[in-house]
C-alpha cells in the first residue's frame, strides 16, 4: 500500500507515541536552551546590535579594516 499523505505515514507505526515524546522533549530542550543563551548575554550586546544599522558608514568601514 502506497501512503497517500503524511498522516498515513505517521499513523502507520507502532512506536509513534515514543517518537512523538522524544521529539517534544528535544524541542523543549532546544527552546529552553535558546532562551537561556539569549537571557545570559548582557543587555549591552543587544543595544550595540540594535543600533548597528543606524551608525555611519565611515564607522562601519573603520571596524572592518
Amino acid at each position: 500500500m502506497v501512503p497517500q499523505n503524511f498522516k498515513d505515514i505517521i499513523g502507520s507505526g507502532e512506536n509513534n507515541p515514543l517518537y512523538q515524546i522524544i521529539a517534544l522533549i528535544l524541542f523543549m530542550i532546544f527552546f529552553i536552551g535558546l532562551v537561556i543563551v539569549i537571557f545570559r548575554k548582557p543587555k549591552k550586546y543587544y543595544d550595540e546590535e540594535a543600533n548597528a544599522p543606524l551608525e555611519d558608514k565611515e564607522e562601519q568601514d573603520s571596524w572592518t579594516h
